[in-house]
């Protein structure tokens, strides 16, 4: 069975692409010969031609490798491209201006020429963007980062003083197809030497079948107080075509079976007691809970028979899930651990610049955010989805120390 193709969308896309395309072959006449220009066009018509066509291929169990391979090199195109035609703007915006005010000063306007360093600079960062992008689909997807976090609480129970636990969110293992760079992520994790190990979602794409490959790599992460986890949206099957609600039930309670079979303890809605030295901490984990993606977690009964100043970690999925309902909840949760928003797998992370595309639709999309005398960490996520890549945003294992105020 195939997509349903969303042609207007497809058709506005190709619109603008091409109109940014004419632009920035005008741009570039003056350093190409008259016989390169064609190629100019042919190249990106047959990118989105043979885009169209895998699009027609594809079906609801899955990408296509053309779609796969089509989609990427559009993708790249188009970014790179779209950086050029920026940078030639503002220098067009810049002519324009000179021109007024010399008609101004002098009452005749004229257009200065588009200076070629100008052109040249253009070139340049567009290059660099298809050689960051080309870097993160090859090598950036799997690059993990280990962010360390030390988080001070008042009421932190004295022996879970400097108690480490790490963190991964979206695994997505219908993505991974590196089982080496995925074996050097599972090394990494361990070597934290962490006292507790937690995972928030999105084991697969779509099928519990996805994760078999990587059972073994997975369950060779342990924790002294253990290792657990909680469902993210993906984790469903909500995004495929079942023949029946009973088949995609039945790969619901595959995909928990795989989740001992790894040895996660999968937290559904309920809350397990950490002891150590007589005294407690509550690790609680809900049913995926956020806007727009299936609210379906239960805050109230996780908690359940848990007092109101116990110490509490919850694993919930979408970091909307805080925002809505736990920040300001009577019960209060000391941190909360979180994904989802993979950063969206693109931004940028350096120079004090911490920017996404992703920060459009989330308040709070990536690391520690405090409200309330509540923290939130949103993991940005170990694997990838939609684009087989990373770029400036990436795969995170995520190292919390808790501490107590003195």
């Amino acid at each position: 069975m195939r997509r349903k193709i969303p042609f207007v969308p497809i058709l506005i896309f190709a619109l603008v692409f091409l109109l940014i395309n004419g632009y920035a072959s005008n741009a570039l006449a003056p350093l190409i010969s008259s016989s390169l220009l064609p190629w100019l066009w042919f190249f990106p018509i047959a990118l989105l031609a043979v885009f169209s066509f895998s699009l027609t291929r594809l079906s609801v169990d899955g990408q296509t490798n053309l779609f796969k391979i089509s989609a990427h090199a559009l993708l790249v195109y188009f970014v790179s491209l779209l950086v050029f035609v920026i940078t030639e703007v503002l220098t067009d915006v810049y002519r324009l201006i000179t021109g007024v005010i010399k008609y101004l000063s002098e009452g005749n306007f004229t257009y200065p020429e588009r200076p070629l360093n100008s052109t040249y600079l253009g070139i340049l960062l567009a290059s660099l963007i298809i050689i960051v992008f080309v870097y993160g689909i090859v090598k950036g997807k799997y690059a993990y980062r280990i962010i360390k976090h030390t988080l001070y609480f008042d009421d932190l129970p004295d022996a879970f003083e400097g108690f480490k636990l790490v963190q991964i969110s979206d695994v997505h293992a219908g993505s991974l197809n590196n089982p080496k760079a995925v074996q050097k992520g599972i090394d990494l994790i361990n070597r934290q030497h962490a006292d507790l190990f937690v995972f928030t979602g999105d084991l697969v794409n779509n099928k519990a079948e996805e994760i078999k490959p990587y059972i073994n790599h997975f369950s060779q992460i342990k924790a002294p107080f253990g290792q657990f986890s909680v469902l993210g949206n993906h984790d469903y099957g909500d995004y495929v075509k079942w023949e029946s609600e009973t088949a995609k039930r039945e790969n619901l309670q595959q995909l928990k079976k795989h989740h001992t079979e790894i040895g996660f303890r999968l937290l559904l809605d309920e809350h397990i007691v950490l002891q150590k030295n007589g005294q407690r901490i509550i690790l609680a984990g809900v049913e995926n809970w956020g806007l727009g993606f299936g609210e379906r977690g239960d805050l109230e009964k996780a908690l359940q028979a848990t007092a109101i100043d116990d110490f509490k970690i919850l694993l919930s999925h979408d970091p909307t899930h805080w925002e809505a309902k736990i920040k300001d909840n009577p019960s209060k949760v000391h941190l909360t651990l979180a994904g989802h928003t993979h950063g969206m797998q693109f931004g940028i992370e350096a120079f004090g610049i911490k920017w996404s595309p992703v920060q459009f639709h989330y308040k709070h999309w990536a690391g520690i955010k405090k409200e309330n005398n509540r923290f939130l960490n949103v993991n940005r996520g170990f694997g990838f989805i939609g684009f087989s890549g990373r770029v400036g945003i990436w795969p995170e294992i995520t190292l919390i120390e808790l501490r107590k105020k003195r």
